[in-house]
C-alpha cells in the first residue's frame, strides 16, 4: 500500500468529522482549524502511510470543500502529528532512524491489533506478509527481523522463522556443514522424507539461520511444484535483483530466467527448491508443453548452494547424488518438545501422559503434531477428547473403505496428517462455515495468492472474521 500511495499523482482525504458552511463559498482558517486538529484521521494507524507516502495530499470537508493540501498545511500537520516537516515534505525516509519513524505511529489506534505494526510497512522501508490473528507482539518481532535484514543481500524467504522450531539439530548441523563447502562448484543437497516430516520447515530454518549469519548471502525460496510456479519464482527474483524486463507481461520467461542465473552467478546465494518431486517439470495447465530441467535454473558458481525438498527418494539421489538428508518421524523427546511449545503453560502429570498417547497416535510426525495442537488450542478441548475424535475419524474411514471396497481410502487410517487436517476442517466448519469455504477455495487454487475479491461474504466484517478463523494458530 505504501508504494501505491507513493506512486499516486495526487491523493484526496475526505474528513467526515469537519463541517464547513457552503453559503459563502469560502471559509477562514479559524472556521475549521480546531476541528482539523481534532480529526480522527490523524489518530488512525493506516492514515500514517496516506500522509507520508504521497507527494500531494489534499484535504476536504464533509461538504466537499477544499481545506488545503499537505504542502500548505505542513506546519499545522507537524504540530498535530509531531512528524518532522522534512518528512512531510517527502525527503527520503532513510534520513530518519527506525526509532524516529516508529514514534510517528505510537499514539495512533487501529481496529486490528496487528495493524499498529503493519501500518509501518513501507515507512520503515521493508515489506512482509500480513497475518491477522498472530497478535501484535508476533507481528512486531517479524517486523524487527525484516528491518534488521534490510541491510543484507537481497533475498526472498516467503515465510517467517518459526520461533517454536524444535528438534532436527543433527540434520541442521549437517546442512550447515555442507553448505558452501565445495570450492569448485555448486554445493547441492536434498532433504527427503514422507509428507509431514518437516522438510520445508527444516529448509526454512536453515534459510533464516544463513540469513542471520551471512549478511552477504542472497537466499531465494523457489516453488518447484510445477513449471509455472518455477518461472513465477524467477520473475520474483528478477524483480528483487532489478533484472530488466521483469515487469513486462509479454517477456520471454526463459530469457528472464537466464538473466537471473547470470546475475546470481556473480553473488553468493542459497537457492531452496521446495516440493521438487521430479527432475523435470511440466506446466500445471498443460501436459503437452515443453518440459524444463532444474539444471537450466542453476548458477554454475562456487558461490552458490542449492537445497531441494522432496518426498521422492529417486529424485533426491538424482538431484543431489550422495548429499541426501533423509527425515523420518521425530523422537519422543523432540515430539514432546514440539507439542509443549504450542501451549502457553506446562503440562500436568495427567496431561503429560495424554500427550504421550496422542503423539503415539500421530506417529510423531511434525505436521500432524502442529495441526493437532492448533485444533486443541483453538477449540479448547482436552487432548483426551481430541484423541477420541481421532479414533472416531479412523473408524469412519475404515468403514467407508470397507463398504466401497476402495483400498486407497484405507491409507487415511494410517495417515495422521490427513486425519488431523480433517478434524481441523470439521472444527472450523462448526465455528465458521465461511472460513471452511475459504480453505476449500485455497486448496483448489494450488497455494497461489488469492484476491480478496474472490472471497465472497455478506459483509467485509464477515470476511475478516472468516479469514481470522482460517488463520488461527
Amino acid at each position: 500500500m505504501f508504494q501505491w500511495y507513493k506512486n499516486a499523482t495526487r491523493c484526496y482525504v475526505f474528513l467526515s468529522d469537519i463541517s464547513l458552511s457552503t453559503a459563502t463559498g469560502f471559509s477562514q482558517r479559524s472556521d475549521w482549524e480546531a476541528s482539523f486538529r481534532a480529526s480522527a484521521w490523524f489518530t488512525r494507524g493506516w492514515t500514517l502511510q496516506e500522509l507520508i507516502a504521497p507527494v500531494s495530499v489534499e484535504f476536504f470537508s464533509r461538504e466537499g470543500q477544499r481545506i488545503g493540501d499537505k504542502a500548505s498545511l505542513d506546519e499545522l500537520i507537524h504540530e498535530i502529528t509531531r512528524i518532522p516537516l522534512t518528512a512531510l515534505r517527502n525527503c527520503p525516509l532513510d534520513q530518519f532512524t527506525t526509532f524516529e519513524r516508529e514514534l510517528w505511529a505510537r499514539n495512533r489506534r487501529t481496529t486490528e491489533e496487528e495493524d499498529i505494526v503493519y501500518c509501518l510497512l513501507g515507512v520503515l522501508g521493508v515489506s512482509m506478509r500480513t497475518a491477522y490473528g498472530e497478535g501484535q507482539e508476533s507481528a512486531r518481532r517479524r517486523l524487527q527481523a525484516e528491518v534488521e535484514a534490510a541491510g543484507s543481500a537481497p533475498s526472498i524467504i516467503p515465510f517467517s522463522q518459526n520461533n517454536r522450531f524444535v528438534g532436527r539439530e543433527s540434520q541442521l548441523a549437517e546442512l550447515e556443514a555442507k553448505l558452501f563447502s565445495n570450492e569448485q562448484t555448486t554445493s547441492t543437497l536434498a532433504i527427503v522424507g514422507p509428507g509431514g516430516t518437516g522438510k520445508s520447515e527444516l529448509a526454512l530454518e536453515i534459510a533464516h539461520r544463513t540469513r542471520q549469519s551471512n549478511k552477504h548471502c542472497s537466499i531465494f525460496w523457489i516453488d518447484a511444484g510445477d513449471k509455472d510456479s518455477l518461472y513465477q519464482s524467477y520473475v520474483n527474483i528478477a524483480q528483487k535483483l532489478n533484472v530488466p524486463g521483469w515487469d513486462d507481461e509479454h517477456a520471454d520467461m526463459e530469457q528472464i530466467t537466464r538473466h537471473c542465473v547470470v546475475e546470481m552467478s556473480a553473488r553468493q546465494c542459497l537457492l531452496i527448491f521446495d516440493n521438487a518431486e521430479d527432475t523435470t517439470l511440466l506446466s500445471s495447465s498443460s501436459s503437452t508443453t515443453k518440459v524444463v530441467d532444474f539444471a537450466d535454473f542453476l548458477p554454475q558458481s562456487k558461490l552458490c548452494s542449492v537445497i531441494y525438498t522432496t518426498t521422492n527418494s529417486d529424485t533426491a539421489r538424482t538431484l543431489a547424488s550422495e548429499n541426501v538428508i533423509a527425515l523420518r518421524e521425530l523422537t519422543l523427546d523432540a515430539a514432546q518438545g514440539m507439542l509443549q511449545s504450542r501451549f502457553a503453560r506446562p503440562f500436568s502429570t495427567t496431561e503429560q501422559q495424554e500427550a504421550e498417547l496422542l503423539l503415539r497416535a500421530l506417529l510423531y510426525l511434525p505436521l500432524a503434531i502442529v495441526q493437532a495442537a492448533s485444533c486443541i488450542i483453538a477449540s479448547g478441548m482436552t487432548m483426551q477428547k481430541y484423541r477420541a475424535h481421532l479414533d472416531g475419524y479412523k473408524e469412519v474411514v475404515k468403514h467407508s473403505s470397507e463398504s466401497s471396497k476402495d483400498k486407497s481410502r484405507s491409507s487415511g487410517i494410517r495417515d495422521p496428517v490427513a486425519a488431523t487436517l480433517s478434524l481441523s476442517i470439521d472444527q472450523i466448519s462448526r465455528e465458521n462455515a465461511l472460513a471452511a469455504d475459504y480453505l476449500f477455495l485455497a486448496a483448489c487454487v494450488n497455494q497461489k495468492d488469492i484476491s480478496l475479491d474472490l472471497l465472497g461474504a455478506a459483509s467485509s466484517q464477515a470476511r475478516e472474521d472468516a479469514i481470522k478463523v482460517s488463520r488461527a494458530p
